[in-house]
């Protein structure tokens, strides 16, 4: 594998093991808002999108509780659900191994600035991160947006960054950015679905991704 200047990482279901306590949050917001639940499988499919677009996808004939839907989300997942969202296993050690080679490291994720600000202290990984874009600086995945902004502000050629994440969505956004990007399958979608849009590789774990890039 081609010895890449920059790789960006998407967060939940990526750096970030919480895409069971995503799925509990929109299905807590819906019950207490009044209207059905989603499926699992389609709360699943809308990680990586912005909140405001993830409870269009899922309650398109509410439109007038999409306000409350988002606002109940964001004070479940922060307040009062419990569900564990440990990094997924070797997260900071691949992190440090690639630093350390002089790669430079980067977030494009759905998640909100104030979200994402949170876990980069809480997981005390935010040194690792030269720059970070989130859905509040950019138009929500797939659109390119945010890499082109990342490939922008770092000053680095497509040809050499690597998106890294576990949906479609993540395939798609660094598709339509023309750039390389690498599957994961710890988190929401399995290596047939990722493949679908020409990744280098997938992955099954951070030891497989370190074998690949470190």
């Amino acid at each position: 594998m081609k010895p890449y200047k920059l790789v960006i990482f998407d967060w939940d279901g990526t750096v970030m093991d919480s895409v069971a306590k995503i799925v509990n949050c929109m299905h807590q917001s819906a019950r207490v808002c009044g209207v059905v639940c989603p499926t699992d499988e389609a709360v699943k499919n809308i990680i990586g999108l912005s909140l405001e677009q993830a409870v269009t996808v899922l309650f398109p004939q509410q439109s007038h509780l999409h306000a409350d839907l988002i606002a109940g989300y964001k004070h479940q997942y922060k307040h009062l659900d419990n569900t564990p969202t440990p990094l997924f296993a070797d997260v900071e050690q691949t992190l440090a191994a690639l630093k350390n080679r002089g790669v430079l490291l980067a977030v494009a994720t759905g998640k909100s600035r104030v979200g994402l600000e949170r876990l980069l202290d809480e997981t005390q990984l935010r040194d690792y991160f030269v720059a970070t874009r989130t859905s509040d600086d950019a138009l929500s995945k797939p659109a390119p947006d945010m890499l082109l902004q990342l490939l922008d502000e770092l000053n680095i050629s497509h040809d050499d960054a690597l998106m890294i994440g576990d949906t479609k969505i993540d395939m798609a956004m660094a598709k339509a950015a023309n750039i390389d990007r690498l599957g994961v399958t710890m988190g929401v979608h399995n290596a047939q679905q990722l493949n679908e849009f020409t990744p280098i590789a997938t992955v099954d774990s951070y030891q497989q991704l370190a074998a690949r890039l470190v």
